[in-house]
């Protein structure tokens, strides 16, 4: 059976959330609230889920997806990078973890073939047009965070911001 994008994106949920440095919440924390937020998506029907690679939040979403993979096998993993080789710059512990995650992924995705000024919002928007679902980790500074989120409203994408409230 052949599904349109529409009816495909009521299977998928995305994530966006800070760079650990902003996040003000530990590491561990931020997973035990991510298992049990993807927990409820699975519950719901939701079987892809969509990172959008960066350090922290969106990598550590990644994490807890595929160790949910071992339980829950009808799940996959989406890896949406702004554009190839972002993670270059980053300490060698970030980029293992890339490395490792975007090798189990079921899908990379570069949503650009280049950086330019606006890359990594188009990344986020793009996520936002596949999913029916954000999860957020969202505190309350602007940034990105915030405009993926202000986004998916715009868009009647719901968003569940697992540090409190649907829209922080």
């Amino acid at each position: 059976m052949n599904y349109t994008e529409n009816e495909m994106r009521r299977y998928r949920c995305c994530f966006t959330g800070h760079r650990p440095e902003k996040l003000g919440v530990t590491e561990e924390k931020i997973k035990m609230l991510l298992s049990s937020a993807v927990d409820d998506a699975i519950e719901r029907g939701i079987s892809t889920f969509i990172t959008g690679m960066a350090r922290g939040f969106d990598l550590w979403a990644a994490e807890v997806v595929l160790q949910k993979k071992e339980k829950y096998k009808q799940i996959h993993l989406i890896c949406a990078t702004p554009f190839p080789g972002f993670e270059r710059s980053w300490q060698e512990k970030w980029r293992l973890l890339y490395t490792k995650i975007a090798r189990e992924a079921d899908l990379r995705v570069a949503i650009s073939d280049r950086y330019y000024r606006g890359c990594f919002q188009k990344r986020n928007e793009w996520m936002v047009w596949h999913s029916i679902l954000v999860i957020a980790a969202y505190n309350g500074q602007p940034g990105g965070t915030r405009n993926t989120m202000d986004f998916a409203e715009r868009c009647e994408v719901e968003v569940r911001n697992i540090l409190g409230g649907s829209n922080g």
